[in-house]
């Protein structure tokens, strides 16, 4: 899954990041309100994390936002306000969830897979690909009822060419999905976790069709071997 974190804590931040990217997320990182005003009117991440007290524009204020364009992704707000009233103040604003700083990083990953539970997917739970399905809550590719293993990253750019339903996808878009925007990461990894999803694939006669300079889309295009 993507998420969007927004914290101006740097070291919180990078905690929260991590924890994450550990689990098998994708991270995208932003330390401001106004940043992340522009941001999230065009990002495309499953769930959002949102500090409340923000330099720039405020958490409150970001989520009201979201909600008046109908953007109906999940949110969790993080505060240092314990009140009642300023709980209430978020939930009614929009929020999914609320956490009190400071918290247990286990707590936040439990309520982050709790709303990943809970949130609309907008693909079908179980989606075909040939003779391949893909659960996309389980995030489990499977040849009937065999589990096909990827390892986190490779299944990020799995999941990232599944979703595009053969159109092209480039390969900045692949490393974003799977890193996050901005990861300090070379494009030519992306080269590799494509030989070895291909290797992966080939015996279902599920390919990856590169185009020079433009990126890769995921077909299906023969029988499976016998």
């Amino acid at each position: 899954m993507r998420i969007t974190l927004v914290e101006d804590n740097i070291g919180l931040a990078k905690g929260i990041a991590y924890r994450l990217e550990d689990a098998g997320h994708a991270v995208d990182l932003l330390h401001d309100g106004d940043a992340a005003e522009a941001f999230l009117k065009d990002d495309a991440s499953d769930l959002i994390i949102l500090d409340i007290n923000l330099p720039g524009k405020d958490g409150l204020s970001l989520l009201k936002a979201l909600r008046s364009r109908e953007d109906q992704r999940p949110v969790i707000l993080l505060t240092a306000r314990a009140e009642t009233e300023d709980r209430v103040i978020g939930l009614d604003a929009g929020a999914d969830d609320y956490l009190i700083k400071p918290f247990e990083m286990a707590e936040l990953e439990a309520r982050v897979r709790a709303l990943s539970r809970r949130r609309a997917i907008p693909q079908r739970l179980m989606q075909e690909i040939g003779p391949l399905q893909f659960d996309h809550g389980a995030r489990q590719l499977f040849d009937g009822d065999n589990p096909i293993e990827m390892p986190r990253r490779e299944l990020s750019v799995f999941e990232c060419l599944l979703s595009a339903d053969g159109r092209l996808v480039s390969k900045t878009a692949l490393l974003d999905h799977a890193y996050g925007v901005g990861a300090d990461v070379e494009e030519k990894v992306v080269e590799v976790y494509i030989s070895r999803i291909r290797s992966r694939l080939k015996p279902f006669g599920v390919s990856i069709k590169a185009q020079r300079g433009l990126g890769y889309q995921l077909l299906v295009e023969d029988e499976p071997e016998v």
